[in-house]
């Protein structure tokens, strides 16, 4: 047991703390979509140029800085939407420095691995957690000249870090290099154009409470009515007051539309993104607010109910309840999605899985799920399993991050506590002591969900390990304990089975433990049958 490593325990996971709803801008006039594409390729102008500008500052950033552009940006908009352009750069910029980090990180992985590899003799056997040696020398020259691109690849990416300079494109990278690739991306010249501008156009605005309607620039009414605050150039385009234009679409959340409508009458802060699908060719508006953190259930309150252990691979969930004592109930289930696809499909293969698996949760009764901590930043290298390709897409392919995200915030709204354990050694165990056990003439077991009955028993601090029963000598514990599940703070769960008197077979009539002890046997070893045999009386002397 010297080889395994620490398993840390579980805990709850905290809800979420902002909401997000959408709904779809119906009935827009041509006049309307000249100006939302008039106002977000203006706006989107201003917000490449100011992105420009805070990857120049590179560390020298402060807050002087962020205050000249801000003025900057002011004269050609407004100061609110200078506001939200300026606050949108700083959070890009962070979010390219965090990759940045990753990246740097899983360099210095690839390039630890190809060095320890490249110590070891041609054909060198690994361990079971150590890699070995290359299995020819070609595979080794190879690996030499690889191992040098990726320590030039790291010195540019340190030098960068180092410098604080980040690489971001407004639109995406990926988009950006679908440009070379039309054919295979089954797209022409000019639909890459329409989804490259509107991807780099730019339609938010951050909410402030104390404000009508929690918001100046993009306002919402209760009744549904949209208007926007014109920049300065776009001013004359203004059918209202002030400024702003109305459009002729009417919006209606239909999730969470009552909490939403309470913020806005109460004239809280609500933050509003429009954006165009260009596939769809159909405009949306996205509300967006902060909420208070929920209180965290305790962890024991929340497995009163047991709990059910949900194991995530690529293309299902495996799920088993299991009661209080970490006993599986039931059948396992499974709930299936395909991650093929655009984006848009992928997303909604994941919300209907997790839909239907919160729905069984409140029909069992359970008030707890237990999944795996999973993060596969430190194991998608490419170095680390070598020719395993098939694995590395399994794992790149599983959405951990999209699935705890999803969950957690859907989970909130049920009631529903979500634990997260440690992943170590679930798929291993489950499949060793649960699999073959579990397994029926009607009812096929897989190792998924084996794992999750594995993930649940460590959810609620049971040992993975099944108790099994003992080689029975005769009917007498003397080989140590039955199998039987108890919790841990159960006293003598580890002792024998306690001796109930009485009889051991169904044959014996109720009454049999009351009288059992006045009976007396009506035949005796050397005595003819019926003949009655009289015990002799004792004699008594001094």
């Amino acid at each position: 047991m010297g080889g395994l490593r620490d398993v840390t325990a579980p805990f709850v996971v905290p809800g979420p703390s902002g909401v997000a709803v959408r709904d779809r801008l119906k009935h827009l006039t041509p006049q309307d979509e000249k100006v939302l594409r008039l106002v977000g390729a203006h706006l989107g102008s201003l917000a490449s140029r100011d992105l420009k500008a805070r990857c120049g500052d590179a560390l020298e950033h402060s807050a002087g800085t962020w205050a000249a552009r801000k003025r900057e940006l002011t004269a050609e908009s407004s100061s609110r939407w200078a506001g939200s352009i300026t606050k949108a750069t700083h959070d890009q910029w962070a979010l390219a420095r965090r990759g940045q980090t990753a990246h740097l990180h899983s360099l210095e992985a690839g390039v630890r691995t190809i060095r320890h590899r490249l110590s070891l003799p041609v054909g060198d056997k690994g361990t079971k957690h150590t890699p070995g040696g290359y299995r020819s020398a070609r595979e080794w020259f190879s690996k030499t000249r690889r191992l040098h691109v990726l320590e030039d690849r790291l010195d540019k990416v340190r030098a960068d870090r180092e410098n604080g300079v980040v690489h971001v494109v407004r639109g995406g990278k990926r988009l950006l290099g679908t440009r070379h690739h039309l054919d295979a991306a089954q797209l022409t010249e000019t639909q890459w154009r329409e989804c490259w501008e509107a991807g780099r156009w730019f339609l938010q605005a951050d909410g402030e409470s104390g404000k009508r309607f929690g918001n100046e620039t993009i306002r919402i009414s209760p009744g549904g009515e949209v208007s926007i605050r014109l920049p300065a150039p776009l001013t004359e385009l203004a059918n209202a007051g002030h400024g702003r234009y109305v459009l002729a679409a009417k919006v209606r959340f239909a999730h969470r539309g009552q909490e939403w409508a309470d913020r806005v009458e109460a004239n809280r802060a609500v933050a509003y993104r429009i954006h165009y699908d260009v596939p769809r060719g159909r405009w949306y508006v996205t509300a967006s607010w902060q909420i208070p953190p929920t209180k965290t259930v305790p962890l024991q309150a929340a497995l009163a109910e047991g709990v059910i252990g949900v194991d995530t691979n690529a293309d299902h969930l495996a799920a088993w309840r299991l009661d209080v004592h970490g006993n599986p109930i039931g059948r396992p289930r499974r709930f299936f999605y395909d991650l093929s696809g655009t984006t848009l499909h992928r997303d909604a293969q994941v919300r209907h899985a997790l839909s239907r698996l919160l729905h069984w949760a409140k029909t069992c009764g359970v008030k707890a799920i237990a999944v795996e901590d999973l993060d596969f930043a430190a194991e998608k290298t490419r170095e680390k399993h070598g020719r395993r390709r098939r694995f590395r897409r399994l794992i790149s392919a599983m959405p951990t991050g999209r699935l705890r995200a999803r969950l957690t915030s859907m989970a909130d709204a049920t009631g529903i506590s979500i634990i997260a354990v440690d992943p170590a050694y679930t798929s291993k165990w489950g499949a060793q002591h649960w699999q073959k056990p579990m397994t029926a003439p009607r009812r096929k077991t897989t190792r998924h969900d084996a794992a999750s009955i594995a993930i649940g028993r460590r959810a609620q601090g049971h040992p993975i390990r099944r108790r099994t029963a003992p080689p029975r000598a005769h009917q007498s514990d003397v080989h140590g304990h039955r199998t039987v599940q108890a919790r841990p703070d159960t006293l003598g769960r580890e002792e024998p089975r306690p001796r109930i008197p009485g009889p051991r077979t169904r044959s014996v009539p109720p009454d049999a433990a009351r009288t059992r002890a006045t009976r007396t046997s009506k035949t005796v070893r050397g005595v003819r049958s019926g003949q009655e045999w009289v015990q002799d009386s004792l004699l008594l002397t001094d």
